[in-house]
């Protein structure tokens, strides 16, 4: 087996809706992701605006529709400007309209609260593939990061940098003509669906917000070179040369063209470097399909890629993912070149639209466009049997899986594995089904179960046991078990009680080996999840950020004076190969918390594409170091700011960010427990904070989000008392250990309460004094 170091098991470069989509899958089938992306933040544009039915039913197998909303919905779509109804049997038929913006926001909340790691400011400027593994390097603003990994996977757009650094072959058509498109505020046109006029073609459509989205295409104009871009000015002139209408007093919030070139990979998988989305295939966004066509590659990959970087797939799963998905891609490109020829074609197209025209009318042909343009239709070679449903989606389905409880077969999809169902009715044959398949039980649920809906017909009918693969794509349907195991071994793997064959495992994956990796990947203790640390510019701060980082956090390093030595934390960080952020605010002063969430949002939504928060760590602090007939009550109150006022708001301020599960650490003192004349303000506000453990640990458990308190004792902090020899000897004659604390002593305790390990601790006091509170 090789024994490369590796960084993660597969890298995807792009944090478009397709890279997320594809991350959200990995992690679900247990594989470590990295994703890198050269943009700072989200788009804000959402030039796709459409979701068809099956790629609606493939959130809803994820469980992300709730997020998604309520998107209105308009049965009718178009083939080719032609009106077409794209009704289906689906829970969803039509077409749904939602920007791409919001596609972007789920699919990167899930994905990153799964656990993927994802890299914004990530600009990937080389690709080297090994026998055993892939090195992606990338360019960011503080140098050049480099990655390995099992796989890559190019989700970066049609204008692919790993297609263009791996030199793949990618043979079709350029653009010669070109449809303008812009969204435009501050105009007043009639709504258009697709208007054909004298001299071209025009589309408008009012939203809510008062911005129309205008689209115009001039009967003859040809596309411009790649990569240039209309002004604003141009697309209004070409506007009313079509329509006869001024509009160049509106104000644009972006403009942009798309021409009809038709470009497709000749493979979809070369070895190590897989492509997805528009990496793989270009295409005119005729009728919304090209955003669904990725995010269905996604669902298709991401599975199978998982299995494989697992080093127990079969031989020809990954392949699969080329030949499922680049026949349905070709398809797809056919339809969408037939759909411009309709489209963009001036007088001489009219006879061709009156026939096409004329076949929509008829059933049979309606029903064949609206599966393609829906992808419902889709259906892969899986080979097993004449059963009609083999390859296809499963449709959904209500089943009874004990008397009373009923639950939907796209509810037992969305963990991800696969599902074999017993729809027999007969326990002993169950038993004997779910033994036949033990040996896949960490990929597979067995179910047994019965159709809850008796009305209409019953597309199991004539199947006693159904196997699908994560995907919804059926793969066996019968009435006996006995070519299970050889599906079972096609789809899902090798069984668990078979070892990898040596060279099976050298082909398919490398040793995850680690330096400031190893805890990221062999501990995997906080592999996508965000943390804040305040006053971690010093100190036990310091250590904490660089501790969390370590594992896997991204990590806000927040600091109120100290900025160098803040971007000094960070600079570790990142060159050990971890993530952070600097963010400012003084604490215990009118508007601290508003300012430093205003900073840490920023932060988070620039490198996330969400402002989700996993773990706080109150760390910052100010010691009195007075007399109690010194202290005034000016220091008093600069004391309880600091130490006990600001974290009382800054959880109630992160409750907003916090997710379900998150992590509250607030450091308080042995001086709890320990007498020291000179620090009595500074020990009552320390008492304070580890009231907030005990208290707020009630009312957080229902989130499952735990609070605790750390306590340190001496602890070396860069005091000038740390550098007398003699001072050091009595403190830590203090300590059970007989030496004084590390910061790193501190952090590592720390570590543990923001891992899923503490996940039963909460509310609790943690003594961390090294025993020096053992009397």
């Amino acid at each position: 087996m090789a024994s490369t170091p590796l960084d993660t098991q597969v890298v995807v470069v792009g944090a478009g809706p397709v890279g997320l989509m594809l991350a959200g899958e990995l992690r679900l089938g247990g594989a470590d992701v990295v994703v890198l992306e050269q943009r700072t933040a989200p788009t804000t544009e959402s030039r796709a605006s459409t979701l068809h039915a099956r790629t609606m039913e493939i959130l809803d197998s994820r469980g992300l529709l709730d997020a998604v909303g309520v998107p209105p919905n308009q049965p009718r779509g178009h083939f080719g400007g032609i009106p077409l109804d794209l009704t289906l049997p689906s829970p969803y038929p039509g077409q749904w309209k939602v920007p791409q913006t919001k596609v972007e926001e789920v699919l990167g909340a899930w994905a990153v609260s799964s656990g993927a790691d994802v890299r914004r400011g990530h600009t990937v400027c080389g690709l080297t593939v090994e026998d055993d593994h892939v090195e992606v390097e990338a360019a960011t603003s503080s140098g050049t990061v480099r990655l390995r990994a099992l796989c890559v996977v190019a989700c970066d757009g049609e204008r692919s940098t790993v297609r263009r650094l791996t030199g793949a072959r990618f043979p079709g058509a350029d653009a010669s003509r070109e449809l303008l498109r812009a969204d435009v505020a501050g105009i007043e046109v009639p709504d258009r669906r697709f208007e054909r006029l004298e001299r071209g073609l025009a589309i408008a459509a009012r939203r809510p917000d008062g911005v129309t989205r205008v689209m115009v295409h001039e009967f003859g104009s040809v596309a411009r070179e790649r990569g240039e871009e209309p002004s604003f000015e141009e697309f209004a002139r070409t506007w009313e040369r079509v329509t006869g209408e001024d509009i160049g007093h509106g104000t644009p919030l972006w403009v942009n063209s798309f021409g009809d070139a038709s470009r497709q990979l000749e493979r979809y998988r070369d070895g190590r470097v897989l492509y997805a989305g528009d990496a793989a295939h270009q295409q005119m966004p005729i009728g919304g399909q090209a955003l669904n066509l990725g995010l269905q590659d996604a669902y298709n990959l991401g599975w199978k890629l998982a299995v494989q970087v697992s080093r127990r797939a079969s031989e020809g799963l990954l392949d699969s993912y080329h030949d499922e998905r680049h026949p349905v891609g070709r398809r797809t490109l056919a339809n969408i070149r037939a759909q411009a020829t309709l489209l963009l074609g001036g007088p001489e197209a009219e006879d061709l639209r009156g026939v096409i025209d004329e076949m929509i009318g008829l059933p049979d042909g309606r029903a064949r466009l609206a599966g393609m343009i829906s992808g419902l239709d889709v259906r892969y070679e899986v080979g097993g049997g004449e059963h009609p449903l083999l390859g296809a989606r499963l449709p959904e389905l209500r089943l009874e899986t004990a008397p009373g409880s009923t639950t939907t077969t796209t509810a037992l999809l969305r963990t991800g594995r696969g599902l074999l169902l017993d729809l027999s009715g007969d326990d002993d044959r169950f038993a004997r089904l779910r033994e036949t398949a033990a040996d896949w039980t960490d990929r597979v649920t067995a179910v047994a179960a019965r159709p809850a809906d008796t009305d209409g017909p019953d597309p199991l009918a004539g199947a006693d046991t159904v196997l699908v693969r994560p995907d919804g794509h059926v793969v066996s349907a019968g009435t006996d078990t006995d070519g299970l195991v050889p599906v079972l071994r096609r789809w899902f793997g090798l069984p668990a009680s078979e070892p990898t064959p040596p060279a099976a495992a050298a082909a398919q994956t490398a040793t995850p080996t680690t330096s400031v990796t190893e805890r990221r990947n062999d501990m995997g203790r906080l592999t996508g999840k965000t943390a804040l640390v305040t006053g971690s510019s010093r100190g036990m701060g310091r250590a904490t950020a660089l501790r969390l980082a370590a594992d896997g956090a991204l990590v806000a390093v927040h600091y109120a004076r100290g900025k160098e030595e803040a971007e000094d934390v960070v600079a570790t960080i990142e060159k050990d190969g971890g993530r952070a952020f600097t963010v400012r605010a003084e604490l215990g002063v009118p508007g601290d918390v508003h300012e430093l969430f205003l900073g840490l949002e920023e932060g988070l939504r620039e490198r996330t594409g969400s402002t989700a928060l996993d773990i706080l760590v109150n760390n910052a602090g100010v010691m009195g170091g007075v007399k109690p007939e010194e202290t005034t009550p000016d220091r008093f109150d600069e004391i309880f700011a600091v130490n006990a006022k600001a974290p009382f708001f800054l959880i109630q301020r992160a409750l907003k960010n916090l997710r379900d599960g998150g992590r509250i650490i607030n450091i308080s003192s042995g001086l709890t427990r320990f007498a020291n004349p000179d620090e009595i303000a500074y020990a009552m506000a320390k008492g304070a904070v580890e009231q907030l453990a005990l208290h707020f640990a009630k009312y957080l458990g229902p989130r499952r989000i735990t609070i605790n308190s750390v306590a340190p004792g001496i602890t070396r902090n860069g005091s000038p008392v740390f550098d007398i020899p003699e001072a050091v000897e009595q403190m830590a004659a203090m300590s059970a250990f007989n030496r004084v604390g590390e910061p790193e002593d501190v952090a590592d305790v720390v570590a543990f309460l923001a891992s899923d390990d503490a996940r039963w601790i909460t509310g609790s006091f943690v003594d961390a004094t090294g025993g020096t509170l053992l009397g």
